[in-house]
């Protein structure tokens, strides 16, 4: 990895549990790719997130294309949690 992106894009096991950030923000790369993959622009990210430069979103682009098999795990593992918790909410609920 490039170093100018390696500044920008790290990992910290006590941050997100390990998964790679943009530096100074909680901002994990998934998150940055899954708003991609849903076909928002780095523009698009950068205005619903301020906080984040163009410079950011594309280091963090660039993290997830040449991480993509790793990123794209993080991304199902979350979707299988995110469905796990759905089910036993719509069990709870149905039983109250």
């Amino acid at each position: 990895m490039p170093k100018e992106i390696a500044a920008i894009i790290v990992k910290n096991k006590n941050i997100r549990n390990g998964r790679p950030i943009i530096s100074g923000t909680g901002i994990t790369v998934h998150r940055i790719a899954i708003w991609y993959n849903l076909g928002h622009s780095p523009e698009e990210i950068v205005a619903n997130l301020p906080h984040l430069t163009l410079t950011n979103v594309f280091a963090a682009l660039t993290y997830y294309f040449q991480h993509k098999q790793e990123i794209g795990l993080e991304i199902k593992k979350e979707n299988e949690l995110a469905e796990m918790l759905e089910s036993q909410f719509e069990k709870t609920s149905k039983a109250a």
